[in-house]
């Protein structure tokens, strides 16, 4: 600004020196075209699944706010997390549980839904896991079905009072249980994943 009013004072003493009184009226320059900015519509976010490490807050897990609008309803109480210990004998590294929809003042065993995570030391002892778990609901006449978790597949188990999703991603597995038929069955291909889905995909 300082330049701009050395510029203005030194033009009129020119005038004042040359004696242009006579001048006509200068022309204007156009003031410089701003581009207009407009700014982008925030899009919804979508899950990115990975292999994640373990949260230490449900939050970090499903938050309620997600579960509630998974839901379409909201859940009683706050959620409760328990915090699995490693098991050497099973290659299993850790573990998490989150426990939602608890009434107050009753018991882990009253949750609706019940979303665990466990991390093991490679790929292929998840994978196993997995596969020991799924044939185990099976012999216990389970109905097994593959569905899709976001871009990666999982296993639909159901059995007469519990339903599960459970799948392994890297080093990873998630299970996403529905206890007592909280989630009416027609239900349980679009919220069972998503619940799967959300909770392996970390926070931003």
């Amino acid at each position: 600004m300082r330049g701009n009013r050395i510029f203005v004072a030194l033009g009129a003493v020119a005038l004042s020196v040359c004696g242009c009184a006579d001048a006509g009226p200068q022309t204007l320059a156009p003031p410089p075209q701003i581009p207009k900015i407009t700014p982008p519509t925030t899009p919804s976010r979508v899950p990115l699944m990975v292999d994640r490490p373990l949260p230490d807050d449900c939050e970090l897990v499903v938050s309620a706010d997600v579960m509630n609008a998974t839901l379409g309803q909201e859940m009683p109480g706050e959620p409760r997390i328990i915090i699995g210990i490693k098991e050497p004998g099973i290659g299993k590294t850790g573990k998490v549980d989150c426990y939602y929809g608890i009434p107050e003042k009753r018991g882990l065993t009253e949750a609706k839904i019940v979303i665990g995570l466990s991390t093991y030391v490679d790929d292929t002892t998840a994978k196993t896991r997995l596969a020991e778990s799924v044939e185990a609901e099976r012999a216990e006449g389970a109905k097994i079905t593959e569905v899709d978790v976001g871009k990666q597949k999982g296993t639909m188990i159901e059995g007469k009072d519990e339903q599960l999703l459970i799948g392994a991603l890297g080093k990873s597995t998630f299970v996403v249980r529905n206890r007592n038929n909280f989630v009416p069955a027609d239900r349980l291909a679009a919220v069972l994943p998503a619940l799967a889905q959300q909770a392996m995909t970390p926070p931003v």
